[in-house]
């Protein structure tokens, strides 16, 4: 059955945070925003070059912004190249866990 409008899967920061070990994470933030403090694991592509991704497509992604709207389209654009892509709500606003970089 096709679908015309399909949501995009979500999880929360702590879920994310609760099961951090061994997760493809992108956040899709611009590079001046990474710096400032990211999730460790996480590689920096942003919204802009996210169509671009080319990792393997059987490992599920985690996509985080600031709060949670540019990973949303960033998922969205990754499910349509065929990626299991995972929104991470409320983004680096909504993090407690531990970030690499910033002050």
């Amino acid at each position: 059955m096709f679908k015309l409008f399909s949501r995009n899967t979500a999880i929360t920061t702590k879920e994310l945070e609760n099961d951090l070990f061994n997760k493809t994470v992108l956040d899709v933030r611009t590079p001046g925003e990474y710096r400032t403090g990211h999730i460790s694991n996480a590689k920096n592509i942003p919204l802009d070059k996210i169509a671009a991704y080319a990792g393997p497509a059987e490992i599920p992604v985690y996509v985080i912004c600031q709060s949670g709207m540019r990973s949303k389209r960033a998922a969205g654009i990754l499910k349509r190249k065929g990626y299991t892509a995972i929104n991470v709500r409320g983004g680096m606003s909504q993090w407690t866990g531990t970030i690499k970089g910033g002050k």
